[in-house]
């Protein structure tokens, strides 16, 4: 009989040396997949190596190739190599990473990963960690400990005595956010109604006139949320100047740095984070600018009494270890994969001047794709990337905005339908552009060469 983990390891080596070649976005409709894919749940079993072979036959078709190096859509990158066989470990070894008792190796891989992920992003060493499922749970989990911090204050034990009739907690959030911050200030029972929008600047940074405004209006609890690199420009808010304001008016401070912390990792671009350090928590991915595989974020919390008083838990069942860290003390889940063990092998992997050379590379290549395709016939780059996010529009001299919104849709599409290199698009001030976002670590100069000439190509198609 066929070993199905042979199937598995035949079928995964062949997609990741088809990454070069093959089409960068599925091609598969939702019809098809459905057509393929769907049926009655079977009465009676299967050959596991030849459900393996379906699974690979009539999945591809409906996957984007985002682990290769012309994907430039969202924010989403590829899998180291020993990030993507570290995480085939994870499935073998199948281990339950809330607690040490349960995953002794799991749980002490976590601890070291965790340390390494502070000294690498120049944070508190004595703060504390999570590893999440990615940035907007990373939120969840930072913001839980800014709740009972603020309302610890207040004299209110959130995590006792729930939130009805507690004091309410204003937060102070940019005009420019993601909105899984939104999502997760909902569910942890803060409330939509709890947010206020602080004015930015043309560029999208926060304006410090407008946050102390803010601050003066209101004395009680208050959560400031700043962005380390925005999603269609990559800018980062004035640190130095809004984190020891927010803070002299007694706010916790947490930054969105989903792919933006990562600046710190280069010497280049380490200036774009100055005075980050002094927040009160911060959320990133590491399935994003690390390159381990989905799914993986990172929580880190300067006061880790706030932290742990937030999510740990504790039942009769469950027995603490008491010289080691127990992962479910610093997140929500107990249940959960080991995914910091990729992390683990990607940090060895790069090493700590890797993860900077992957960082400046990829800045470097979004700015020759953004002035690359910029100075096209037809095609304006709004702007010069500080980052890896860039921004493209496409217009026909003289036509309407509407016109020139709708040419640029269409050439995006043009671009994703031939296979080439995909992107995304967006409504970025009131217009729509084309986003380009680089984190691939496959990404190389060929693939620059190569995208630039399929954009022209798309370009000099008839409508």
């Amino acid at each position: 009989m066929t070993d199905p983990l042979d199937r598995a390891t035949f079928h995964a080596r062949r997609w990741l040396d088809s990454l070069p070649d093959r089409p960068v976005g599925a091609t598969a409709t939702a019809r098809d997949l459905r057509a393929a894919l769907s049926g009655p749940l079977p009465e009676t079993g299967r050959d596991a190596a030849a459900i393996i072979d379906d699974l690979a036959t009539h999945a591809e078709p409906g996957l984007h190739a985002n682990a290769g190096g012309r994907f430039f859509g969202w924010v989403m990158a590829g899998s180291l190599p020993s990030a993507l066989a570290a995480d085939w470990l994870v499935s073998a070894w199948d281990q339950n990473a809330g607690m040490f008792t349960v995953a002794p190796a799991a749980s002490m891989i976590e601890e070291i990963a965790g340390e390494w992920l502070k000294q690498l992003f120049d944070l508190p060493q004595t703060s504390s960690f999570a590893f999440t499922t990615g940035c907007q749970m990373a939120h969840v989990t930072a913001l839980a400990a800014a709740r009972h911090g603020v309302l610890q204050k207040a004299g209110w034990n959130a995590e006792n005595d729930g939130l009805f009739g507690a004091p309410r907690i204003r937060i102070l959030t940019s005009e420019n956010r993601h909105r899984s911050l939104d999502s997760a200030i909902r569910h942890l029972g803060l409330g939509q109604a709890s947010m206020t929008d602080v004015a930015i600047n043309p560029m999208g940074d926060m304006r410090a006139d407008d946050l102390a405004r803010h601050l003066a209006e209101w004395e009680g609890p208050t959560i400031v949320c700043l962005n380390a690199a925005d999603l269609n420009v990559g800018t980062f808010d004035d640190f130095r100047t809004l984190i020891p304001m927010a803070q002299a008016a007694g706010a916790w401070v947490h930054v969105d740095g989903a792919f933006g912390l990562f600046a710190r990792t280069s010497d280049r671009l380490k200036h774009l984070t100055d005075g980050i350090d002094f927040a009160d928590s911060w959320s990133t991915d590491g399935h994003k600018w690390l390159n381990v595989p989905y799914d993986c974020g990172f929580a880190i919390v300067r006061d880790s009494e706030a932290h742990r008083a937030a999510l740990s838990l504790s039942a009769a069942y469950l027995s603490p270890s008491l010289d080691v860290r127990d992962p479910t003390d610093w997140n929500l889940e107990l249940s959960r994969r080991a995914r910091s063990v990729p992390v683990y092998a990607a940090l060895q992997e790069l090493g700590r001047q890797g993860v900077a050379d992957l960082v400046d590379r990829s800045c470097a290549y979004c700015a020759a794709i953004v002035n690359g395709i910029g100075a096209l016939p037809n095609a304006r780059a709004l702007n010069d990337p500080i980052l890896n996010q860039g921004l493209v529009r496409f217009e026909h001299e003289g036509a309407s905005a509407e016109e020139n919104d709708a040419f640029t849709d269409e050439i995006i599409r043009r671009v994703n339908e031939k296979g080439k290199a995909f992107f995304s698009g967006t409504t970025w001030q009131g217009q729509r552009v084309m986003r380009v976002s680089v984190v691939s670590w496959r990404t190389n100069e060929g693939d620059v060469a190569r995208t630039i000439a399929a954009v022209r190509k798309a370009l000099t198609e008839d409508g």
